[in-house]
């Protein structure tokens, strides 16, 4: 472990714990007697719900999806069968158990890959939107999108130029069957990613996996695609309904940047940083054969930091069995954190031609608290739980979550873990 790990997490004789991210050098403190401080945010008001009303609480819910941009693939059925491009008269015939279509407000839009890079949509693309606006339903969903579309942007376009930037653009949405969960009775009954199944997790995660990878392929000019979930309003979500959003853009950005020239000098930094540190510091929270959960240090919020420790570095080149280990283990860390708790999920990863190696990994973070002038002032961060104090929690709340049997089988929590869970083979190739 290097001299800089063995420094980024101390605490004081007085129980302030003070931490410095080890890939970011953000500088966070704990203070005693904050960490006892309620997470759950507290909602305004429960409503009953009237019958049938869990299926359009939102622009995601099912008896609602023409309002939002044509399909580009669904899941159906217990089998989580793919249906491609579901026409616009048929969008009804099935329920999705989740879906994928393009973010009617983009972070980065088609007009900037256009104008900016001069890309031009493919001629199956055109194809599409030629069949989508021949029917007179798919026609019909496409104007009014297009002039929801207008009134936000202040510029218009023809009909086929709106068709073709709603259905080939680059930031697409991945969302969940269910708003609250089935049964609910209330709207505060809601359906988070700590809710479903393990099969159903392992599904949407494989799916936003083939998503991440098909939009890699149709985007030659994006550098990155991000990948993350915003749970509940506090966090940045729209919609109080599970969804991942992916966005290409055309650089890394700076934390990649900065990963990569850390990794110029040491191929191994993220065993070396952060899974040796937690070890050493007894920051594991659980373990399966092919992943492993640590509580992270030196973030602003209380995150956890899910690694894949498969020799694959990009998401799509992990095997099925990969995928579902890195899927387990985020589930089961959604369902100790609880629903009502607000996140953001980031999954991180090597870009495509990135010169180094990189594993793939996933960070939730609780969003349990907002920065402040302390904060703006001092770029110290002040987290009111400590890694140790997240760890506990975690461990606990884990092991009531497999007693109870609703997490994956194959999941070693705590002290169950060995040195050897946290051997991270992403390198291995350049050893």
């Amino acid at each position: 472990m290097s001299e800089g790990a063995q420094q980024a997490i101390r605490r004081l004789p007085d129980g302030t714990v003070k931490q410095i991210g080890p890939l970011t050098g953000t500088r966070v403190w704990t203070v005693p007697g904050r960490a006892h401080r309620p997470l759950d945010a507290p909602r305004d008001s429960v409503r009953t719900l009237a019958p049938g009303e869990d299926r359009r609480l939102c622009a995601f819910c099912v008896d609602r999806y023409f309002e939002t941009t044509p399909e580009k693939a669904r899941l159906v059925g217990s089998g989580f069968d793919e249906v491609r491009r579901v026409p616009a008269d048929e969008l009804n015939d099935s329920v999705a158990e989740f879906r994928r279509f393009g973010n009617l407000f983009e972070i980065v839009s088609a007009e900037y890959w256009r104008e900016d890079h001069g890309f031009r949509q493919p001629a199956q693309l055109f194809r599409w939107a030629e069949e989508y606006l021949s029917d007179p339903v798919g026609r019909v969903h496409l104007e009014k999108l297009a002039e929801i579309r207008a009134a936000a942007t202040g510029s218009r376009a023809s009909l086929e130029e709106a068709a073709l930037d709603l259905l080939g653009g680059s930031h697409d949405v991945v969302v969940a069957r269910r708003h609250v969960v089935d049964g609910a009775t209330t709207d505060a009954e809601l359906a988070s990613a700590g809710t479903l199944t393990p099969e159903e997790h392992a599904a949407y995660v494989a799916f936003t996996v083939e998503a991440l990878g098909e939009i890699q392929a149709a985007q030659p000019f994006a550098a990155y695609v991000a990948v993350f979930q915003n749970w509940l309003r506090p966090a940045g979500a729209s919609f109080e309904h599970l969804h991942k959003q992916l966005v290409a853009i055309d650089e890394h950005g700076p934390q990649v940047d900065h990963e990569l020239r850390l990794l110029s000098r040491d191929r191994h930094l993220y065993q070396h940083e952060i899974a040796d540190l937690a070890v050493a510091e007894r920051l594991v929270v659980a373990a399966n054969d092919g992943a492993v959960a640590f509580a992270g240090v030196g973030h602003r919020y209380p995150a956890f930091e899910i690694f894949s420790t498969s020799a694959a570095n990009l998401p799509q080149e992990h095997s099925d069995a990969g995928i579902r280990a890195v899927s387990d283990l985020l589930h089961a860390v959604h369902a100790a954190t609880g629903v009502h708790v607000p996140t953001n999920e980031e999954w991180h990863y090597r870009p495509p031609g990135a010169p180094w190696p990189m594993p793939w990994r996933v960070v939730l973070k609780w969003r349990i608290s907002t920065p402040a002038g302390f904060e703006g002032g001092t770029k110290i961060y002040v987290n009111t739980i400590d890694p140790w104090e997240l760890r506990r929690r975690a461990v606990a709340a884990l092991t009531e979550l497999r007693d109870a049997g609703t997490i994956a089988d194959g999941i070693r929590i705590g002290d169950e873990c060995t040195s050897d869970d946290a051997v991270l083979h992403y390198a291995d190739a350049s050893s």
